[in-house]
């Protein structure tokens, strides 16, 4: 079942400012990322349930290499991705989203 991702504001800054901070540590990198960013986005779009419950119905995909985490729900007619943020952060900050 393939559905349609629908990627908020917050969520798109999170991918922005990860590039970012990637990019700085070296030249390139921050393109990786979000090349893998945008992978963990078509596995989920995909297959939106393979991935398990983190918390009250958000779903939670680790994108490859960069310890960061798509956290996103599944309604009916779409997946909407909350943020992308990376896993050792306090959960408050992603949870304050859903």
């Amino acid at each position: 079942m393939s559905l349609p991702v629908v990627v908020r504001a917050a969520a798109r800054v999170d991918i922005q400012e990860g590039q970012d901070w990637f990019e700085q540590q070296q030249p390139g990198l921050g393109s990786e990322f979000a090349s893998e960013v945008l992978q963990t986005l078509e596995r989920i779009k995909a297959m939106p349930r393979m991935y398990g419950v983190a918390w009250r119905q958000v779903r939670a995909a680790g994108v490859k290499r960069f310890g960061y985490v798509v956290y996103y729900r599944v309604h009916a007619d779409r997946v909407e991705v909350l943020a992308v943020m990376h896993g050792r952060r306090d959960a408050r900050e992603w949870q304050s989203r859903a």
